[in-house]
């Protein structure tokens, strides 16, 4: 994708955030809407500052992204091994995906109680949240790619004598990258967003979702505005990131889109 095509499709996607923006502000200054429940953009630009200024706003955000991180580190880790395991063991597939498939439907805000009684109330728990969040997009995309490797590559390790080390790192790996680089881009914004849930619904502690409700406690609706547009930009760049990694170590499939 060129530079121009780039900019053009990021100023599209800036056209509806920009909208909605403006429609606040008018919202806000005409009298539509009472401004304790939507404050006018200067007012949250005020905040913003005062919470920049004192340092808090930026050690929030510090936090939440220390446990996004570690969060998705050991969730897509676990995601990977698990993936492995369950796409290239038959016995593992049949008898582990029809439950996994199933668990997967259950709501992820339902296993909190669930991982709080085992891990505490404290750091523990929220980053297995998250680690539990980023693992399934991971498992499901990997087991899919090993399942759609070509049986022509199979074919070209069984010549080449590969053992089973080899198999996974020649083959399968390489077949199943675009699906893996695709469940980590999930896993990536599946974390950031359990990152807030964990935040809100746990033990309460520094993080954006702390802000927030920090906010809501006072009725201060322009800290939580201001911790619900953090929450958005990270996660908008967060996908765009993901997006920008992924079309630079799978080129091929934005040429084959493109086409």
């Amino acid at each position: 994708m060129s530079s121009s095509a780039a900019l053009g499709s990021l100023g599209r996607g800036l056209v509806l955030p920009i909208g909605l923006l403006l429609t606040w502000e008018v919202a806000s200054h005409s009298g539509l809407v009472n401004r304790q429940f939507l404050p006018p953009l200067e007012h949250v630009g005020a905040t913003a500052w005062q919470e920049l200024a004192s340092g808090e706003l930026l050690e929030a955000l510090a936090a939440s992204l220390r446990r996004d991180l570690l969060g998705f580190v050991f969730g897509s880790g676990a995601g990977v091994l698990i993936g492995l395991l369950l796409g290239l063991s038959t016995i593992a597939d049949r008898v582990v995906m029809t439950w996994f498939n199933g668990l997967k439907q259950i709501a992820l805000l339902a296993w909190i109680p669930l991982i709080s009684l085992w891990f505490g109330f404290d750091e523990m728990a929220k980053v297995v949240f998250i680690g539990l969040a980023a693992a399934i997009p991971v498992i499901l995309n990997l087991v899919e790619g090993i399942h759609a490797t070509s049986r022509k590559l199979v074919e070209v390790g069984e010549v080449f004598r590969f053992n089973r080390v080899q198999f996974i790192l020649y083959v399968y790996l390489p077949a199943a990258m675009p699906s893996l680089l695709t469940g980590l881009h999930l896993a990536l914004i599946y974390a950031w967003l359990a990152t807030i849930g964990a935040e809100y619904f746990m033990a309460a502690g520094p993080g954006i979702g702390g802000i927030i409700i920090a906010g809501r406690e006072r009725f201060d609706m322009d800290l939580v505005m201001l911790g619900i547009l953090v929450v958005g930009s990270v996660g908008f760049l967060v996908d765009r990131g993901a997006s920008w990694l992924e079309r630079r170590l799978i080129p091929w499939r934005a040429a084959s889109a493109l086409a």
